[in-house]
């Protein structure tokens, strides 16, 4: 394990757990925030690209996985980017030693946080969970409808580049759909909602694109609708500059919809790749506002 060391009290100092595709992407939008420290990387496949990049960086790396971080001994948060299995095993040892986790597996051990919608609830919590990057997408929408009017029925469809979804995804995708599901609801407001997700192998590979169909329970005003969940994209492209409204919310029948698209950032992933830098950059978004409630 390198262990060059790097004081940085007026930073938050972050462990990323986990050297796959999300891990990688994650050293990059951590190392630019002003606010935060890349203390660590620790993944368990000491040949990842991810940990040779971390190396040539000169950040601390470790191929013990959770035993590599619990070592280094100055880590304030943790970001989970491994599996839901694998976090259900290595949470409660990261806890115990007094870590912070923000998880960007669907293992919900702990709240769901959206950083746009309910992160001033989960300021307190030792372990915020960022619940799949189609929530990520497409719950602050689902909120925007919500906020005007009770919605009885929320669906959102999330269509991925294949290329995009690796085997972590791949093997997550019941735990996606489930805690998606109820995080519709519980932190999109809707009182049933339903999450689908299409894996699509067109060449060259597509954007990630999210569409969002909601039923009020009574009717309501088409213009308060519109400009609350526009307002609510402003919010998301705070901190994901490719997430773009492609059909704006209107009313079809009984339903309204609307349609956004997500480019990546570019950092490591493709820029196809959009599902996975919004929850990357949700991630980044909670921990600078740890970083800035420290500093208070």
């Amino acid at each position: 394990m390198n262990t060059q060391k790097s004081p940085t009290k007026d930073r938050l100092n972050i462990g990323i757990l986990g050297s796959g595709n999300i891990g990688t992407d994650l050293i990059y939008k951590v190392r630019r925030s002003p606010s935060l420290n890349l203390r660590m990387v620790a993944g368990i496949d000491p040949q990842s690209d991810g940990l040779a990049r971390a190396r040539e960086l000169g950040i601390d790396t470790s191929a013990a996985g959770a035993d590599g971080i619990l070592e280094c001994g100055d880590i304030d948060v943790v970001l989970d980017a491994t599996g839901a299995r694998a976090h259900l095993e290595h949470a409660p040892r990261l806890r115990k030693a007094g870590l912070r986790i923000v998880d960007l597996t669907p293992a919900k051990l702990g709240p769901s946080v959206v950083p746009c919608v309910n992160i001033e609830t989960a300021m307190d919590e030792p372990n915020v969970n960022l619940i799949s990057c189609a929530a990520q997408a497409t719950i602050p929408l689902v909120f925007g409808f919500s906020r005007v009017a009770p919605v009885k029925y929320a669906e959102i469809i999330a269509t991925i580049a294949s290329n995009g979804a690796g085997l972590a995804a791949r093997q997550n995708i019941e735990e996606f759909k489930t805690t998606t599901e109820k995080a519709i609801v519980q932190v999109g407001g809707a009182r049933q909602g339903k999450a689908m997700v299409i894996f699509n192998p067109a060449e060259p590979p597509i954007s990630m694109r999210n569409t969002v169909y909601v039923q009020f329970d009574d009717e309501v005003d088409e213009v308060a609708v519109r400009d609350s969940v526009m307002e609510m994209a402003e919010r998301v492209r705070a901190y994901v500059p490719g997430y773009q409204v492609t059909v704006p919310p209107f009313r079809r029948g009984d339903h309204f919809m609307v349609s956004v698209e997500i480019t990546g950032a570019g950092d490591y992933l493709p820029t196809y790749a959009g599902n996975l830098d919004i929850i990357n950059a949700a991630a980044v978004a909670i921990l600078e506002r740890y970083a800035a409630s420290a500093q208070h």
